[in-house]
């Protein structure tokens, strides 16, 4: 058989691979999963956020102004974040313009009381927000501030007439009802403080702990004052004394500009086309294992043998996997596509800084390299495991164990990759043709040498050269004795025949 009726016969097995799959329901609803999945996750992600703040009632039988004390804590720490979150906001998309003076475009320093009385003088948020928007241009997304962790609440009736253990009785009764308005953490100051320090707090679940320190701190503070007054210092200066705080001048990078966010931002694209080679090579690998199974239960095999080779048979089948994983990678990203460009106002300034490690025309010609490759190679073994096969059940038992092979690695170094890890196992892994496509691609974000990517390259695509050898042997050996099972014996002296 000459060259190109080898060619032709190569070709016509990939269009009738193509045509197989695209018949197959389950390559259409896959083909959507994903695009709808990016489509309503955010909304199933908002649904699933809890931004209720937790309900705190705070009964003071002491006769003094400490559950006002609290209050007004906690409302500075939120309107403390709220500051912090809108200059923030403000240097991301350069909006100092709306308000030079404001402390919200002021982004060198720890806001402190001051900042936050000048914030609130001056109209807070919604003010602010005013003075944004007249100059904020079109496509920058509008700030959303977070809700407050805590919301004070009057108490009910119930708690402000039980004593001793009945208090604690009525709290719990409060928290086991079924009602939306019920607290969630209860704070009782007895009669008797400050003479008796004891603070009670009653809460459903588990409080933060960050809620137990601050009500500490300013309890200690108001205890403190007490003691000073006691002695004949004014409750002014003692006030005067507990607040004094030294000015902290904050430097950090711009929103964006952290390593650890660096870091996270520019592995995001890389990490995703791990990702994708992943799950396109386990569907398409499937589909093609199934179409390989039938054609052997059919008989179809016998008349595709006596027309081509069959190493072109498998040459075919490879050619139709990857064509069909390389239109499902297409279709996937031009969604993404897009959903960017749809949103381009939100996530453009992440979408810079993620294409970075991938926009050099060196970079990209080694994802196609190291993509297809990884394709060829993983397709590879599902093509063996069509040959020696009969039914899906016998296709199974094979399956499994080269999937756990490489999956369990991936996950790791997944992870590896989001800690900012290029340990040992990273570096093995690199090295590892059946894992390299995967990791080399994941490491782009956080940076390869390119003689590791180069020489891991070249090892993976004198793998590849030596596997299409050796499964091609087992290929044709598989085929000429279809209905039998082979022992492992067996496979081994396939993978020793030479074809005739």
């Amino acid at each position: 058989m000459n060259r190109a009726a080898s060619m032709n016969g190569i070709l016509l097995v990939a269009a009738r691979e193509i045509r197989q799959i695209l018949k197959m329901k389950s390559f259409w609803l896959t083909l959507l999963i994903l695009p709808v999945a990016l489509a309503i996750g955010p909304l199933f992600a908002e649904t699933l956020e809890d931004d209720e703040p937790t309900r705190v009632v705070v009964v003071d039988r002491s006769g003094g102004q400490t559950a006002d004390a609290l209050e007004a804590r906690f409302a500075a720490e939120d309107a403390q974040w709220l500051l912090r979150d809108l200059s923030r906001y403000v240097q991301r998309y350069d909006l100092e313009a709306a308000d030079p003076q404001a402390p919200w475009a002021q982004h060198d320093r720890w806001y402190t009381g001051a900042d936050i009385a000048a914030f609130e003088a001056a109209g807070g948020l919604d003010a602010a927000l005013a003075k944004i928007d007249a100059v904020r241009p079109e496509g920058v997304p509008e700030f959303e501030p977070d809700a407050p962790d805590y919301s004070f609440e009057p108490a009910p009736a119930e708690l402000a007439s039980a004593q001793g253990d009945a208090f604690g009785e009525a709290a719990r009764a409060l928290f086991d009802a079924d009602d939306d308005t019920a607290p969630e953490i209860v704070v009782l100051i007895g009669e008797s403080y400050p003479a008796d320090p004891r603070i009670q707090l009653f809460s459903a679940d588990q409080p933060r702990g960050s809620f137990v320190s601050t009500m500490q701190e300013v309890l200690t503070g108001d205890l403190r004052a007490r003691l000073l007054a006691s002695q004949g210092v004014s409750r002014a200066d003692a006030a005067a004394v507990q607040s004094a705080a030294p000015v902290i001048a904050v430097d950090t990078p711009p929103p964006g500009g952290g390593a650890r966010e660096t870091l996270l931002v520019r592995s995001i694209v890389p990490l995703a086309l791990a990702y994708i080679l992943m799950m396109s090579l386990m569907l398409s690998g499937s589909w093609m294992l199934q179409g390989s199974v039938e054609e052997r239960s059919n008989k179809l095999l016998e008349s595709l043998l006596a027309c081509i080779r069959p190493e072109d048979l498998m040459y075919g089948k490879l050619l139709g996997s990857l064509s069909v994983g390389l239109l499902m990678i297409l279709v996937w990203g031009a969604c993404a596509g897009a959903a960017a460009y749809a949103t381009q106002g939100a996530i453009s300034d992440m979408i810079r800084p993620a294409l970075e490690p991938v926009s050099s025309p060196g970079i990209i010609a080694a994802i196609l390299f190291f993509f297809i490759a990884g394709y060829i190679l993983i397709s590879a073994l599902f093509v063996a495991i069509g040959a020696m096969v009969d039914s899906m059940s016998e296709a199974q038992g094979y399956l499994m164990p080269v999937l756990l092979l490489i999956l369990l690695p991936i996950t790791f170094l997944i992870q590896a990759i989001l800690a900012g890890n290029s340990g040992w196992m990273v570096q093995v892994l690199t090295w590892v043709p059946l894992w390299t496509p995967f990791t080399v691609m994941a490491r782009l974000g956080m940076g390869i040498e390119w003689w590791e990517m180069v020489g891991s390259g070249i090892l993976l695509a004198a793998t590849i050269v030596l596997e299409l050898v050796l499964i091609g042997r087992l290929f044709r050996a598989s085929l000429l004795s279809t209905g039998q099972k082979p022992s492992l014996k067996k496979i081994v002296e396939r993978f020793r025949r030479t074809p005739a």
